[in-house]
C-alpha cells in the first residue's frame, strides 16, 4: 500500500482488468515471491501490471518487435518485465508517498518506445505502452506541471497548421549549428535531429467533403491524420485517388465548421495528457459516429493514429460509440485486402518494374496488418517486394527527437533498418507507412521513404501520374 494509504485515482479506464484473478507467484528480480500478485493499490491498473508473469520473452531477441530498448542495451532494466516489476513495486508503496516521481520508476520507463510489441508478442499480452501512459499522467500530477518540451510535442495537432510559417527555422537551423545546439540545451530537442517540415498547403482545406465517382457507388470515409494533412498531404491525395480509381465514393472526415482539423489524440496520449487526448477523441467520435452507424469503413493512413481508434479509445471512458467506431476503423491496406478477398476490389493497376523494400510500423505489426500490406502490394504486376525484418525504427514519435534519447534511437535503427536501406539500390522504392519511420530513414540513411498509397498511385494507369 502507498505510504499515504490513499487509493490511486487512475486517469484511464482499467476496468477491463478488474476481473483478473490470481497471477501465481514468481521470484521477480528480488522483489519477493508475492511480486507476481497484483498490488493492493491501483485496482485494474495494478492488475494490468500484474499481467506480466515473468516469462521474460521480452529479454530475447527473436524475430519481431519486442523489446526495442532491451535489444540495444542488453540491460534487463530496459525490458518490459522490469518495467512491470518496478511499476508493481511503486504501487505497493516501495518508493514512498509519491512513487511516480521516483527515480526507479522513471529509469524503468525511460526507454519504453510504446511499440505495442509486448501486447502482441508477450505470452500474456502485457500492454506496457498503455501502462506507461498512466504512469506519465500520474507523474505530471504529482509533479504539478508538464514540462515545456513534452507540452510542445503533445500539442503538435494544435500547432501543425502554423508550422508552415516557421519552416524557415528548420532550414536556418541546418545551416547554423549554434541554433540547433541552443534548442538542445534549452528545449532538449536533439541537435543532430532534423525538424519536421510542413507543406505549403494542407490537404483538408483544399478538398470537397465528398467526392462521388458514380451513382450507387460504395461509400467510404477517409480519415486524414494530422501528419498526412499538414506534413505529407501528397499521401492523403494519393489515397483519395486510389480509392476513387477503385470506384468508391469518398467522404473526407471533417471537424465541425470553424474548428481545426480532426485529430485522434495520439500525441497527447503518448505524452500522458489524457484529458487532452480524450477531448480530441471526442471530437473525432462526433464526426465519425454518423458514418460508423451507417456501416461505412473509416480508412486511415497513419498506423499509430488509426489503430488508436481500435485500441486505446477503449481506455478513455468515451462510451458505447467507441465499439461501433472500432469495428469500422481500418488501415488503407486492410480495407483494400478485405475488398480483394471479398472479390469487390476493381482497382486497375499497371505493372511497376523494380524492387520495393517495406518497413512495417510497430503498430502495423502488433495489430497484424502486415499480411494485408503484402497482399495489396502483390496486386501490382511486376513489383518485387521484400519486407525488412526489423524491430522499432527508433524514432517512435517524439522519442527520437529528445536529446537524451537520440543515441538509443539511432541504435535501434541501426539494428537492421538503416543498414538495409543504405545497401539498397538508388532506384529501389522504400515504403514506410509511419511518419516517424520515414523521418528516421531520412535522418539515418539520407533516403526518402514513401507510403503504400503513393506506390499504388504510381501504378494507376492515369495521366499526370506524379503522386510520389
Amino acid at each position: 500500500m502507498n505510504e499515504n494509504n490513499s487509493p490511486l485515482k487512475t486517469k484511464l479506464d482499467w476496468s477491463a482488468y478488474e476481473s483478473y484473478g490470481s497471477f501465481g507467484s514468481f521470484d521477480f528480480g528480488g522483489f519477493g515471491e508475492s511480486a507476481a500478485a497484483a498490488p493492493a493499490t491501483g485496482d485494474g491498473y495494478a492488475k494490468a501490471a500484474a499481467v506480466c508473469m515473468g516469462k521474460r520473452h521480452c529479454q530475447q531477441k527473436d524475430k519481431g518487435v519486442m523489446c526495442p530498448s532491451y535489444r540495444v542495451t542488453d540491460d534487463e532494466k530496459h525490458s518490459t518485465h522490469h518495467r512491470a516489476v518496478t511499476l508493481k513495486a511503486a504501487l505497493d508503496g516501495k518508493y514512498g508517498a509519491h512513487p511516480f516521481l521516483s527515480a526507479e520508476l522513471a529509469e524503468a520507463m525511460e526507454l519504453c518506445v510504446s511499440c505495442k510489441g509486448c501486447k502482441s508478442e508477450c505470452p500474456h499480452g502485457v500492454d506496457m505502452a498503455l501502462l506507461r501512459v498512466e504512469a506519465l499522467a500520474q507523474r505530471w500530477q504529482q509533479l504539478g506541471h508538464v514540462p515545456l518540451r513534452e507540452r510542445l510535442f503533445a500539442n503538435m495537432p494544435r500547432l501543425a497548421r502554423h508550422l508552415k510559417l516557421i519552416n524557415w527555422v528548420g532550414a536556418l537551423r541546418k545551416r547554423v549549428p549554434l541554433i540547433a545546439r541552443t534548442m538542445e540545451s534549452g528545449l532538449g530537442i536533439a541537435a543532430r535531429r532534423s525538424l519536421p517540415r510542413a507543406a505549403a498547403q494542407d490537404f483538408i482545406s483544399s478538398q470537397p467533403q465528398s467526392v462521388a465517382v458514380a451513382d450507387g457507388a460504395r461509400e467510404v470515409v477517409l480519415l486524414v491524420d494530422t501528419f498526412s494533412n499538414h506534413l505529407d498531404p501528397q499521401i492523403a491525395q494519393a489515397a483519395l485517388e486510389v480509392l476513387q480509381a477503385a470506384g468508391y465514393t469518398v467522404h473526407v472526415a471533417r471537424a465541425a465548421a470553424g474548428e481545426r482539423a480532426l485529430c485522434c489524440g495520439r500525441t497527447f496520449l503518448s505524452s500522458g495528457l489524457i484529458d487532452e487526448a480524450r477531448a480530441e477523441a471526442t471530437r473525432l467520435l462526433d464526426a465519425l459516429t454518423p458514418f460508423a452507424v451507417r456501416g461505412l469503413p473509416v480508412i486511415g493512413l497513419e498506423p499509430s493514429c488509426l489503430l488508436m481508434l481500435r485500441d486505446e479509445y477503449h481506455a478513455l471512458n468515451l462510451g458505447e460509440r467507441v465499439t461501433k467506431l472500432a469495428k469500422s476503423a481500418v488501415l488503407l491496406e486492410e480495407f483494400l485486402a478485405r475488398e480483394y478477398d471479398a472479390k469487390r476490389l476493381a482497382l486497375p493497376l499497371k505493372p511497376l518494374t523494380g524492387k520495393v523494400l517495406v518497413h512495417g510500423h510497430c503498430h502495423q505489426k502488433a495489430f497484424g496488418a502486415m499480411p494485408a500490406m503484402a497482399k495489396v502490394l502483390g496486386l501490382v504486376p511486376g513489383l518485387q517486394v521484400e519486407f525488412i525484418e526489423s524491430s522499432c525504427c527508433g524514432m517512435s514519435g517524439s522519442f527520437g527527437m529528445e536529446a537524451e534519447h537520440y543515441d538509443v534511437s539511432m541504435k535501434m535503427g541501426e539494428l537492421s533498418l538503416l543498414p538495409t536501406v543504405r545497401a539498397a539500390d538508388a532506384d529501389t522504392l522504400l515504403i514506410a507507412n509511419g511518419t516517424s519511420c520515414r523521418h528516421q530513414i531520412r535522418d539515418g540513411a539520407a533516403r526518402e521513404a514513401t507510403h503504400l498509397a503513393q506506390v499504388l498511385r504510381l501504378a494507376l494507369p492515369l495521366p499526370a501520374n506524379s503522386a510520389n
